[in-house]
């Protein structure tokens, strides 16, 4: 397996792993799948700022992470929040960790203090999941956010990757240098 850059051709795949989390559960707060243009439109967009990784096997993609800003003013500059999707069958075989030290690694590289996530109550798998990975509960939202005919907990959790002083200025993923964008096979 390794970790690539996602790409908006990886669109169709990319979709057919998020569908089922919109579809079938409450992990995902969307009602409705997006579309093959709108959801290549996300690659791109998140791109230009951020890493947007996937986990490939004999070309195919088994799962991705992405991050994006936290907040859009400028104080916020230095958080990110973090997602990850993992094909269904592709549980259990370290992929999502994987993807989070990648990620994890270039966010540091773009001067990224802060990593958040935010998590339905219910998914108390992907709550351990974060937990394991240093990620702490700092809030809980009561009955947020509502689908499949009931109200919904999120968590937010999160994990700081180092604190300055003072931080450096935030660096958009596209002006990275290609050094700094590690990948790797796992």
């Amino acid at each position: 397996m390794q970790i690539r850059t996602a790409q908006p051709s990886d669109g169709k795949q990319l979709l057919a792993i998020y569908q089922p989390y919109v579809e079938q559960t409450t992990v995902s707060f969307e009602y409705q799948t997006p579309t093959l243009a709108e959801f290549s439109s996300r690659i791109k967009q998140t791109l230009t700022d951020f890493p947007y990784l996937v986990v490939l096997e004999d070309n195919q993609i088994l799962g991705y992470a992405y991050a994006h800003a936290y907040g859009e003013r400028s104080a916020y500059q230095w958080s990110a929040e973090i997602s990850v999707y993992i094909a269904e069958k592709a549980h259990g075989k370290g992929i999502g960790r994987s993807l989070y030290a990648e990620i994890e690694q270039i966010l540091a590289k773009q001067n990224i203090v802060n990593i958040t996530a935010c998590i339905t109550g219910e998914n108390e798998a992907s709550l351990a999941f974060h937990q394991k990975l240093g990620y702490e509960k700092v809030a809980q939202f009561k009955k947020i956010g509502f689908k499949n005919g009931q109200w919904l907990d999120t968590f937010w959790l999160q994990k700081e990757l180092n604190r300055p002083e003072k931080p450096l200025p935030f660096i958009p993923f596209s002006k990275l240098s290609p050094k700094k964008k590690r990948y790797c096979t796992i």
